[in-house]
């Protein structure tokens, strides 16, 4: 094997050995960057301050301000209790069934509705709790429903104000409802496999005898974990919903930044449910800690890109792209492969779709690609291989809901890696059909 591949390729696996011992990004990534650099031949320093650092900072400077905006909206919902009430509403609808897919379709609301999905985890998951522990469902679950709603149709589907959309958007000049046809028919098709193979994991897990109290776990709640507060006063739904309306039509209808929709929600939001903080104190309290999710949120993010901007300068990456070149694969699987490739070795879906748009743009286009098509396949593409077990969004949330990789993680990968790659190929076909 070509050594500059070899290279990479074990830099991918140490960057998922080290994160899985839930070692910090902002440690990781330099580490595992300064790993790339001496094993290319590369000068250390220089590299890091010429390659590292200035793709990290491109990534801050392009897209602080939609997390900044999607973590205030996320703070919003969370101390007013907007989410919980969207989630309580939607969740008595099932009547104690089907529950893990009911998760997966609240977090997916939410999300596609603008809150942060690290905002989300922390909300949905007492909620996820109570449900399973009355429907006596294992808990095995929670994790892949909760995240499968964050980061799979809602991310991709036409439309979403997701951080994958707006880089398609900016990078190739597409419009947020990219492709919408087969766009929609793919991420049907992933939200009803998603669906069924939940759904279906639920019976066999309870066929087995393997319910919500299971002693084989590795840690295991106590009575005050999972108390849940019956009576707590929450705003009305359809009060709730309304800011998350208007972000979608003031996005796609009116085609406002993401950035601009996002903060009338905010705004919005804010008037609606005033009373629900109360005080100007208050109310700067959430903004405050809005402000600082965002602050993590993308410097964790970011970081991992500058490890993307080194790769992508080195003779391995290079090599690896021109061996798939000369494999004469379709336009679109190229595509699909490459933004994977690249969101697996950075860990993050809107990491490697910044690496791939970066160093690959002009090569999608000289295939002779609808950009719109491109758009959609990396987006839909960039939400496979980030979900390795090294992703930090899947080691934080695993960590919420108190289980290991090894109890938890097989529906993560099937609902977040195997079913992405379904709805890819889905979407690829319906694309080819000239819809």
């Amino acid at each position: 094997m070509n050594l500059g591949i070899l290279v990479l390729l074990l830099a991918l696996l140490l960057f998922g050995l080290l994160a899985f011992k839930q070692i910090n990004a902002l440690i990781l990534a330099p580490l595992v960057t300064i790993f790339v650099i001496v094993c290319s031949g590369m000068p250390i320093l220089t590299s890091l301050k010429e390659l590292f650092m200035p793709a990290a900072s491109a990534y801050v400077t392009s897209y602080f301000l939609v997390f900044f905006v999607g973590a205030l909206f996320g703070a919003v919902y969370q101390h007013t209790g907007a989410a919980e009430s969207i989630s309580k509403t939607l969740a008595g609808l099932c009547k104690g069934k089907f529950v893990a897919p009911i998760i997966m379709t609240i977090t997916g609301i939410l999300t596609f509705g603008g809150v942060s999905g690290f905002v989300v985890f922390f909300v949905i998951y007492p909620i996820a709790l109570n449900m399973f522990k009355e429907a006596n469902l294992t808990r095995r679950l929670i994790p892949g429903a909760i995240s499968a709603g964050c980061w799979t149709w809602s991310m991709y589907g036409p439309g979403s104000p997701s951080i994958q959309n707006v880089i398609a958007m900016n990078s190739l000049g597409t419009p947020s409802t990219a492709a919408l046809v087969p766009s929609v028919i793919a991420a049907v098709a992933s939200y009803v496999l998603i669906f069924l193979w939940l759904e279906m994991r639920s019976r066999n897990f309870t066929k087995k005898g393997i319910t919500f109290n299971d002693s084989t776990l590795k840690f295991q709640l106590s009575p005050e974990e999972m108390a849940m507060d019956e009576d707590k006063d929450l705003p009305n739904f359809w009060i709730a919903m309304i800011p998350i309306i208007a972000i979608l039509v003031s996005f796609n209808g009116f085609k406002l930044p993401v950035e601009t929709a996002v903060f009338l929600g905010v705004a919005l939001a804010t008037i609606l449910m005033w009373k629900r903080v109360g005080t100007i104190n208050g109310w700067i309290a959430v903004f405050n800690e809005g402000a600082a999710n965002s602050g993590v949120s993308i410097l964790n993010t970011a970081i991992v890109v500058g490890f993307g901007g080194v790769v992508k300068q080195t003779q391995g990456f290079t090599d690896l792209v021109e061996v798939l070149k000369t494999l004469n694969m379709p336009a679109l699987v190229f595509v699909m492969i490459t933004v994977a490739i690249c969101a697996g070795a950075c860990g993050s879906a809107s990491g490697g779709m910044g690496v791939a748009f970066n160093a690959l743009t002009d090569t999608y286009i000289a295939l002779g690609a609808n950009l719109e098509h491109v758009h959609r396949i990396a987006a839909i593409a960039a939400g496979t291989l980030d979900s390795l077990p090294h992703q930090g969004a899947q080691i934080t949330l695993l960590g919420i809901c108190k289980l290991t990789h090894g109890e938890a993680y097989f529906d993560i990968f099937v609902t977040q890696i195997v079913i992405p790659f379904i709805s890819c190929f889905v979407f690829i076909i319906f694309a080819s059909m000239g819809l």
